[in-house]
């Protein structure tokens, strides 16, 4: 079970990493760091962190694997929702309500805060994993 976490993180992490790249690349070109907020966190909690828990993961073995799916999903969920919730309060780029943009922000960065309560907790109950060699 960690081993698919470890890699479903990891994949995310390097799609957040894409985009974040992408998202500056297109800021250096263009001349505007209008996206720079969005562009930071997508790669510091997006492309940073999920590769981070991918990591340890893949070595340390955890005594709760619904402990472990719990951290992933909200640490994914809570990225997406960070992020986007920042583009869409920021930078407006449909036009939405305020008041719906500033909850999404909210609610995500609060999800993304529990995924980062949880992996605290979860470095409390962990195992070295056997040496593979």
């Amino acid at each position: 079970m960690q081993d698919k976490w470890s890699l479903r993180l990891m994949r995310t992490a390097a799609l957040f990493g894409l985009l974040g790249t992408i998202l500056g690349s297109h800021m250096a070109g263009s001349g505007s760091y209008a996206f720079r907020p969005v562009h930071a966190h997508i790669l510091l909690v997006g492309w940073l962190s999920m590769f981070a828990w991918g990591v340890f993961y893949k070595l340390y073995a955890v005594r709760s694997a619904r402990l472990v799916a719990i951290q992933g999903w909200t640490g994914i969920i809570g990225a997406i929702g960070l992020t986007a919730g920042m583009w869409l309060q920021f930078l407006q780029p449909f036009n939405v309500n305020e008041t719906f943009s500033l909850i999404f922000y909210i609610v995500g960065g609060t999800i993304l805060l529990v995924s980062f309560a949880l992996f605290a907790i979860v470095t409390f109950m962990t195992e070295k994993k056997a040496s593979r060699g």
